[in-house]
């Protein structure tokens, strides 16, 4: 029997994903993905609806089996196992309870299954629920708790078990705003105080560049881009990751010349690049300084965003910081302005 040799690189990776592929009859819902998650990182999957995403999150777990490539787990291809046998664990959006257990049973459940001894178990899920801040929530239901706390009950029995990768899916999508933003702070240091590798999927753009150092941009069963969260927003690559990954202006150098600065080709401009400026005002220099009227004003609380007819052709939105209330008042329908944002801020787009 011939040994595979696996390269030291993907020995030192969390998971590393190669060729993979997996059709469901005639579609094709992964289309021979490479993608490598580093040890001890927190990796972000982020798609709309039926991108692949969380098909690619079942074939990590076991749960599904690739049509085609493989799934190396520390280096070690775990694409043939059960999810018994693979050292991940998984977090799902409906949290999954036992209703009829106690918080520190549910913990425990998963020691018990591997045959952990009672007083293991029993230190370990107090260890697990400290780190969650459930230390006094042990002898309760799950039904007595909060959505909040249900969500971290789940992640203290996924991590109890001490698993290589944890994966998440969709983890905070049944809560709501206000609850969503705390627990996204509070799972990104448990994972700092833990060190083992998250990788979470998320159709949501503000949740994946909050809680992760690298993110994949997920379309149509392909990867569009990955890399840092700044990264990824302050340089889309395509059209899709600058329209899904945030919200730009698409600016084509062929109809809208004047707004590129001459330049060929399609560009994506971040709508807080640009400032809005009286008539006749001077922009700084290597500035691109654009002609318009303001066609829409929305104001948003801390922002307002302006959308603005450019005189040479094309439409512009601009976000505004909303901490000059005179200034603010001075933006209305109809009237004239000079938009203008640094030629930098243009960032080409693959066709």
């Amino acid at each position: 029997m011939s040994i595979v040799q696996v390269p030291v690189a993907e020995q030192r990776s969390g998971v590393a994903l190669r060729g993979l592929r997996k059709t469901f009859g005639d579609v094709v819902a992964v289309d021979r993905l490479d993608l490598d998650i580093a040890d001890g990182e927190l990796f972000a999957m982020l798609g709309p609806s039926g991108s692949g995403k969380t098909t690619v999150l079942r074939m990590i777990a076991g749960f599904e089996q690739p049509t085609e490539g493989s799934v190396l787990l520390g280096g070690a291809d775990a694409t043939g196992l059960p999810p018994a046998k693979r050292d991940v664990n998984t977090v799902f959006q409906d949290y999954a309870l036992f209703p009829h257990m106690t918080v520190a049973q549910n913990v425990e459940y998963g020691l018990k299954v591997r045959g952990v001894g009672r007083g293991e178990r029993t230190r370990r899920a107090g260890e697990a629920l400290d780190l969650v801040g459930l230390s006094d929530a042990g002898s309760r239901r799950p039904a007595q708790l909060s959505g909040g706390q249900r969500q971290r009950i789940a992640l203290a029995r996924a991590l109890v078990v001490r698993p290589r990768v944890l994966l998440l899916d969709e983890p905070l999508g049944a809560l709501d705003l206000k609850l969503r933003e705390r627990m996204q702070v509070e799972l990104k240091a448990i994972q700092r105080e833990v060190g083992i590798t998250f990788v979470f999927v998320t159709h949501d753009q503000d949740e994946a560049l909050t809680l992760c150092d690298r993110l994949a941009v997920f379309n149509h069963g392909r990867i569009e881009q990955v890399g840092a969260a700044a990264d990824v927003y302050e340089r889309p690559e395509t059209r899709f990751v600058a329209g899904f990954v945030g919200t730009s202006n698409l600016l084509d150098g062929d109809t809208d010349a004047s707004l590129t600065g001459g330049a060929p080709g399609t560009f994506a401009l971040r709508p807080e690049k640009v400032a809005v400026l009286p008539p006749g005002a001077q922009p700084p220099v290597g500035h691109i300084a654009a002609p318009a009227v303001i066609t829409e004003v929305v104001y948003a609380g801390s922002t307002t965003r302006v959308v603005a007819a450019a005189r040479g052709g094309g439409t512009v939105n601009a976000v505004l910081l909303n901490d000059s209330p005179a200034r603010q008042a001075d933006l209305a329908r109809g009237t004239a302005v000079l938009l203008s944002w640094p030629a930098s801020a243009l960032r080409p787009l693959a066709a």
